[in-house]
């Protein structure tokens, strides 16, 4: 495949980039290398041992070398390492690119994030739009978008070793769960919560172990950016809404590849959940890289009515409902409909597999495919 231009717009100045694994950080990064540049990285176990025993090594690495730029990958790995940046860039002119695969051992470590000297940045799967003509739905509703998967010869084969990478270098080697094969079926379980409303009491119950451990389970799914929680969008709410946050995986793939299927599962709920899943992670990285100031929620009130993303902030304001159907029925604009009531200010779009465009009322309802070629020119 050729090289895909990544959206994501890099700062000028030092900044951490973190994204999953496989999303394609040390690729970018390292085509910003030039001559004047340090690169470092702890995914060889022999830099890591010398980083980790003498984190100042890297100021006598400097000193030798006088780079302008310095690119630590997986900076996680040696969270110490942090400290000496930090010195560094106090007392030289010295622009820093940190990458890492998540910060839950940052924050164990209680690492310090270079005190705001370094914009914060996210890596996402592909996005139809940086991939192009080479963006299929249907593939990227069965294998998703990782570029790791994306690009190999055989994305189901890479799909279930990614998993098994993350299993054991990322939880097992780094002592997050004590109990792998707990931790297994917990990742089983909590992928039929993907797009729903989390119920940590019913995935304790289910998986057999404390809400506790569940919860902390959550957590690490989430430091290690591979899920999130959305909350409930609740600004200036005329009714009452839902207080707990819906539960995605942060790409299709992952969503397909621990998603078990058995006799009794219908196809219909899987794949409208997966779609609701690849919007999503479509919205995140737009969010992230075209409207920074913008927001991801989802909205819900106690009476039922529901609309599957709110984006807010900026000049942004956006409800976003999904459906998996090819024809619409009157039901289906409802949660949009009670909506667009409560915040007539917001631009109103339903999502279909359909193949046209039209405006029902106020809401306009869009092939998901175009719109997800092109998110700007529906929340604009």
């Amino acid at each position: 495949m050729t090289e895909i231009k990544r959206h994501i717009t890099i700062p000028k100045g030092s900044f951490f980039l973190f994204g999953p694994r496989g999303t394609g950080k040390s690729t970018l990064v390292k085509g910003l290398i030039k001559k004047d540049t340090l690169y470092i990285d702890f995914l060889d176990p022999e830099t890591i041992r010398i980083f980790s025993a003498f984190p100042e090594t890297l100021m006598k690495t400097i000193d030798a070398g006088n780079p302008g730029l310095v690119i630590i990958d997986e900076v996680q790995k040696v969270p110490q390492i942090l400290d000496v940046v930090h010195k560094i860039m106090e007392e030289r002119k010295i622009r820093f690119i940190l990458t890492g695969s998540g910060a839950r051992k940052l924050k164990k470590e209680g690492a310090d994030l270079l005190g705001g000297r370094a914009v914060y940045c996210r890596m996402h799967p592909f996005t139809a739009a940086e991939l192009g003509s080479a963006f299929s739905l249907d593939k990227a509703l069965q294998t998703g978008l990782i570029p790791v998967v994306e690009e190999s010869s055989n994305p189901a084969m890479t799909l279930s070793a990614y998993v098994d990478i993350y299993l054991r270098e990322e939880i097992q080697a780094e002592g997050l769960v004590r109990h792998l094969g707990t931790f297994a079926r917990f990742l089983e379980i909590i992928s039929f919560s993907h797009g729903t409303v989390l119920n940590v009491s019913n995935l304790a119950r289910e998986c057999q172990a404390g809400r506790g451990i569940v919860t902390g389970y959550i957590d690490i799914l989430e430091d290690l950016l591979l899920a999130y929680r959305l909350p409930v969008f609740a600004k200036r709410a005329k009714r009452k809404t839902a207080s707990h946050p819906k539960f995605y995986l942060f790409d299709n793939g992952l969503y397909r590849r621990l998603r078990q299927r058995g006799p009794l599962d219908i196809e219909s709920e899987i794949s409208g959940a997966a779609l609701e899943g690849l919007v999503g992670q479509h919205l995140r990285a737009y969010s992230d890289y075209a409207l920074p100031d913008t927001k991801l929620f989802y909205w819900r009130t106690l009476a039922g009515n529901e609309v599957d993303f709110v984006l807010y902030g900026g000049d942004t304001f956006a409800a976003v409902e999904v459906k998996n159907a090819r024809t619409l029925n009157p039901s289906d604009y409802n949660g949009l409909v009670s909506f667009g009531d409560d915040y007539p200010e917001a631009r109103l779009l339903l999502l279909y597999r359909g193949q046209i465009s039209i405006k029902h009322k106020n809401i306009l309802v869009v092939p998901v495919e175009l719109f997800l070629r092109k998110p700007g020119d529906y929340l604009k």
